[in-house]
């Protein structure tokens, strides 16, 4: 809600408006609360502004109240700067547009803004040395995430997390549960929301930050606590310490900060899971960066691609096993990561070159982010409508436009991989129903890959498939799909390929880790109640699996 209008000041000056709405522009980001409305701000996103001309709002997340204003209903921009409280004055919007998935407002140049000097917009920030822990649970969708608090006001923190299936899925109206952690074992709990995150590619974090929501007054008194704490001892170690300050008792280490938690698997995670793990972060962070309208780095791909063809080289089964073991991170992370395993994997197999494999597995890692763009109501639907189903079909050219920094990618890999892999034989496929002899080899093989992986997995409203359904549902579409890379898929794979779930006669069931040269399973990972390994020799006299099974949940 914003304050009576005595409270402000009105800015008239150009360069100080200029300089308050650069601010709203920046990773503090801003609000828009709609006029008479009793209700907080919600999240928006100005695009960039030239002085005297309309500014450009991104309100996709607006969801129906778009509606309002496209009747006309006046709205503010607010946000927080420079100690205080900034809005504009009741503007209206001129222009709302859906493009690519995406509803863009215009509005004019504000004419003036407002001011207000405000203490509770104060964030005191944990200088080197000051830590605190905060656990962020999001109790809805069972994920949570571990970080370190960065700074603290009355309304608000900001937290840098380690990218996990947590912050990929961040979303502005979503309510999260926060619990802060202090050096001297004292614990602050609070619901928040996440309006504003930053990635940080390079170290794998994104800095967060928490709006906090339906606070009460012990809650409020704790906060002025706390903000006070953390403001004194920032004080008192700020270029040397003040011996005028006593140190704050908050920050005394009596407790150990809290352990990030382990991914919750039935099976146990192996070594080479945590290694392929920070692969699975840097694709989170990029779930990120598109959504805030950046570009995927194309120099980090080819690190991580790098970073994949060393894994491989390293423990080739480890690594296919590892595609199964990831759990905390959202579909298009796991499904892109199994994709650009094994087809690296296939293509080493075909002995080409390192260099094509490289570029084979960067594009398939990142093949399906584009979903990322679009709305997360329609990736949750199990069936679709013509109409949702062609608005699905526009997340491949969306990321053929975020590509524009690998261009050490060539085209036909880009094509192939990216632009092609859900094209089909028969002309089915999307988004351009290219057919037959159009489709280069690339691209057939990289749909075969995509669909039996795709298929193995949890989707929403679908359940996984299991190997043995998989490669019966491929023979029956043998049109849409070549015939030469379903069989040399199969051949290379297996029956019981790595990774996947069998059951033996007696009713033992574990997840293959390794294949003997018969094709049979040598290496087995029990469930975690069940104990650890089965190895070849305690393999070797059981009968073969009888059946393979569709995973559970990954």
């Amino acid at each position: 809600m914003t304050s009576p209008p005595k409270d402000f000041e009105r800015i008239v000056q150009s360069d100080r408006i200029d300089e308050l709405l650069t601010i709203l522009s920046g990773p503090a980001g801003l609000g828009l609360s709609l006029e008479n409305r009793d209700s907080d701000p919600m999240p928006a996103l100005l695009e960039g502004f030239q002085p005297g001309q309309p500014l450009l709002l991104d309100i996709s997340t607006l969801g129906e109240r778009i509606g309002k204003l496209r009747r006309g209903v006046g709205f503010r921009l607010v946000g927080q700067g420079q100690g205080g409280m900034i809005r504009t004055p009741v503007l209206k919007a001129v222009d709302i547009e859906d493009k690519e998935g995406r509803w863009w407002l215009r509005c004019p140049y504000p004419g003036y803004l407002e001011w207000q000097q405000r203490r509770d917009a104060f964030r005191a920030e944990l200088r080197l040395g000051m830590q605190a822990a905060v656990a962020v649970y999001d109790r809805d969708r069972g994920v949570s995430g571990l970080g370190d608090l960065r700074d603290l006001s009355l309304t608000g923190c900001r937290v840098e997390l380690e990218a996990s299936g947590l912050t990929a899925g961040l979303d502005p109206d979503h309510r999260l549960a926060l619990e802060m952690t202090f050096p001297d074992g004292s614990i602050f709990e609070v619901a928040a929301r996440s309006p504003h995150q930053r990635v940080d590619a390079e170290r794998g974090m994104v800095s967060v930050g928490f709006s906090f929501e339906d606070l009460n007054l012990e809650q409020e008194r704790r906060l002025w606590f706390l903000v006070r704490e953390v403001e004194r001892e920032a004080a008192r170690t700020a270029g040397g310490m003040r011996k005028d300050l006593a140190p704050s008792s908050l920050f005394r280490r009596l407790a150990p900060a809290p352990l990030r938690a382990n991914p919750r698997s039935r099976f146990p995670v192996p070594v080479m899971a945590e290694k392929l793990a920070p692969c699975a972060g840097w694709l989170d962070n990029q779930i990120l960066v598109l959504r805030q309208g950046q570009h995927i780095d194309g120099a980090q791909l080819s690190r991580q691609a790098d970073r994949l063809i060393e894994l491989w080289e390293e423990d080739r089964e480890g690594l296919l096993f590892a595609t199964r073991c990831l759990d905390r991170e959202p579909l298009l992370v796991r499904h892109g990561l199994g994709v650009a395993v094994h087809l690296l994997d296939l293509a080493r197999a075909e002995n080409m070159p390192r260099a094509l494999c490289k570029a084979l597995a960067a594009a398939a890692m990142v093949h399906d982010l584009g979903k990322a763009l679009l709305p997360p109501n329609l990736l949750a639907l199990p069936v679709l409508d013509a109409r949702q189903y062609s608005w699905l079909q526009g997340h491949v050219p969306l990321l053929m436009q975020r590509m524009d920094d690998c261009g050490w990618l060539t085209r036909p890999v880009l094509d192939a991989v990216v632009g092609d892999i859900n094209e089909r034989l028969d002309g089915s496929g999307y988004p351009r129903q290219r057919q037959g002899d159009d489709l280069s080899q690339l691209a057939r093989l990289a749909s075969v890959v995509d669909v039996v992986d795709i298929m193995s997995r949890q989707r929403p409203g679908r359940d996984p498939w299991s190997v043995t359904d998989i490669y019966a549902w491929l023979d029956r579409n043998g049109a849409r799909f070549d015939r030469r890379w379903v069989n040399r898929y199969r051949d290379h794979f297996g029956i019981w390929p790595v990774g996947s779930l069998v059951r033996y006669p007696d009713g033992l069931i574990g997840r293959v880790a390794a294949l003997d040269q018969r094709g049979l399973p040598s290496r087995l990972r029990l469930p975690a109640a069940d104990g650890g390994w089965l190895e070849a020799e305690e393999l070797a006299n059981r009968e073969e699996p009888e059946m393979s099974l569709a995973a559970p949940a990954d």
